[in-house]
């Protein structure tokens, strides 16, 4: 397979010593710890900091905004991993698909589900707390915006904090999803492109 990235991957002894400090903060950092992630595997990063090298003082503060949102979420880790699916869905990034849908199946959410979300469907399987993240995060993106339902749902279930930390994944996502699109980051050798 053709690597299609626009921006080559960097050697590890080629980094500036302000990419180092990007390079070991997402190495030392917890998504070290993901198997199979663009962070855990040795040698040049892969995934999207790949390209957040190119600006290190940026890159340094979206890789650690990242882990923040990632990995100390008031939004359970099934859930947060919806909504960057439902994220992932909406800028059909396939890259952010593929290492995210793997995450929330591991963390518990059915299949069925996943298959819905991958083909714009709002699944009937979904129970309560994943069909309001489901529909707070699929009108964030769509209307740019929430309905005052929407919003009362996950104020009522998750607090002030939990909205926010809602809001904030569904961006960072985002961002990231621009990141993998532009970029054009490839799937694994022998992946199927996993969104229509």
């Amino acid at each position: 397979m053709t690597d299609s990235r626009r921006f080559q991957m960097i050697p590890v002894e080629n980094l500036t010593a302000d990419q180092k400090v990007v390079y070991d903060g997402i190495r030392g950092g917890p998504r070290a710890k993901v198997a199979n992630s663009g962070a855990s595997k040795p040698g040049p990063l892969g995934g999207p900091f790949n390209v957040m090298l190119r600006s290190p003082g940026v890159g340094n503060i979206v890789q650690a905004l990242g882990g923040e949102i990632r990995f100390k979420s008031s939004i359970p880790n099934k859930l947060n991993e919806l909504a960057i699916m439902v994220t992932a869905r909406y800028w059909t990034s396939q890259y952010e698909w593929y290492a995210h849908c793997r995450l929330a199946l591991e963390a518990g959410l059915d299949p069925e589900i996943a298959k819905d979300v991958a083909e714009n469907r709002r699944s009937p399987k979904m129970d309560a707390d994943e069909a309001m993240i489901y529909d707070f995060s699929r009108e964030l993106h769509e209307t740019k915006g929430v309905s005052d339902a929407n919003y009362k749902r996950v104020l009522d279930r998750f607090g002030e904090r939990g909205v926010f930390d809602l809001i904030a994944v569904n961006g960072y996502y985002s961002l990231v999803s621009m990141i993998l699109n532009v970029d054009k980051t490839p799937l694994p050798d022998g992946v199927p492109l996993p969104l229509k």
